[in-house]
């Protein structure tokens, strides 16, 4: 982390006041602009950094800019982990193979899927416990956004009391859907899940591959700088209480101006 922070400094007092790329193709980000206040955005070197120190809760800003310039951009903040990386240990493929559409034909359709990609990730760097990372996901009431957290849990069944009536105990294993929900504490009161980043995004955001390659680059980083973000909880708690769009929209501002993003 603190390598991570330097870098940024260094792009800052080298690069000053730079702007996001003028021209080249961009789309149109998951984002509402109403929530995010965002159309259409290429990211600067700077901006690129900045966003690898905010893990996965940047995912949406990164969707306009070329994927070669991201993992420029990323190559020049010593991330551990590259889009080039990602490409290749999760879908055998190098990113000069890739199109700039960043679709192979590979995408996962659920937080298992998410997290087998993820650990594929993990495991090729180096990462001895790669199998205690999981992705997860809560969504929202209406389906369209998704309360995202990358947790470290090392047990693979668990026995949880129900988040939403409070009683009723389950217990888990990894073949189960809501296995890939964070828990704070199992039912005998132990703690069990260690919230490593968390974002809350439009569930559009994530549906190209691109995406979904940018959000394990992003987690797989958050891992090895070793982030950690306890404070999930209790936005868990806000979300589910019906507090979501409160939640993405506020997490949007923060994102924006901690990336400089206008």
């Amino acid at each position: 982390m603190k390598k991570l922070f330097c870098v940024l400094l260094c792009l800052c007092l080298i690069l000053g006041c730079a702007t996001p790329q003028k021209e080249g193709p961009s789309v149109q980000h998951g984002f509402s602009t109403a929530l995010g206040g965002l159309g259409y955005l290429l990211l600067s070197p700077i901006q690129i950094a900045a966003g690898l120190l905010e893990g996965i809760a940047s995912l949406p800003y990164y969707l306009s800019t070329q994927l070669q310039t991201i993992n420029q951009g990323l190559v020049n903040a010593q991330a551990d982990i590259t889009l080039d990386n990602t490409y290749e240990s999760a879908y055998g493929k190098h990113l000069s193979e890739v199109p700039q559409s960043g679709n192979t034909g590979v995408v996962f359709f659920n937080m298992k899927q998410a997290t087998q990609f993820f650990q594929q990730v993990l495991k090729q760097y180096g990462i001895s416990d790669s199998e205690h990372y999981i992705l997860t996901n809560i969504d929202e009431s209406s389906g369209e956004y998704s309360l995202l957290a990358v947790i470290y849990r090392s047990v693979e069944t668990i026995e949880v009391i129900d988040k939403y009536d409070g009683k009723t105990i389950h217990s888990f294993s990894i073949d189960e859907r809501l296995f890939y929900e964070p828990y704070l504490k199992d039912t005998k009161g132990n703690t069990l899940d260690t919230i490593i980043d968390w974002a809350a995004l439009s569930k559009e955001s994530i549906q190209t591959q691109k995406a979904q390659a940018i959000l394990i680059t992003l987690a797989a980083n958050s891992v090895l700088n070793e982030k950690r973000t306890p404070e999930y909880w209790e936005i868990e708690k806000r979300w589910l209480a019906g507090e979501a769009r409160d939640v993405i929209k506020q997490r949007s501002e923060d994102i924006k101006k901690r990336m400089g993003v206008n």
